[in-house]
């Protein structure tokens, strides 16, 4: 793992723990507490990608609102569509961090 990965990995913690709301603040936060560290460059960058969408789009597609377009139906989507599944079911535990 590079210095440049490390770096990035920074931003994008830094990036999902500042959304803008409380509650996407603590989804993606935590889901990048549980995640970012073992992704692949690739996934970096789809989350990285996926943390430029809005809120409200997210949202829609994690519920299942409107489907995942396909440039962002990939395995970070996925996995965070288990991520957001598994909390809404209570089995989820988010990070102390908020």
């Amino acid at each position: 793992m590079g210095e440049a990965d490390e770096v990035l990995r920074r931003k994008l913690h830094f990036r999902a723990w500042h959304r803008g709301t409380c509650e996407a603040d603590l989804l993606m936060g935590s889901f990048a507490d549980r995640h970012l560290q073992a992704f692949s460059d690739e996934e970096l960058r789809q989350f990285e990608s996926l943390l430029d969408q809005s809120d409200p789009e997210i949202d829609d597609w994690m519920t299942g609102r409107l489907p995942v377009p396909h440039e962002y139906a990939t395995h970070v989507m996925a996995l965070l569509m288990r991520f957001y599944a598994a909390s809404a079911s209570g089995g989820a535990t988010f990070s102390a961090a908020y």
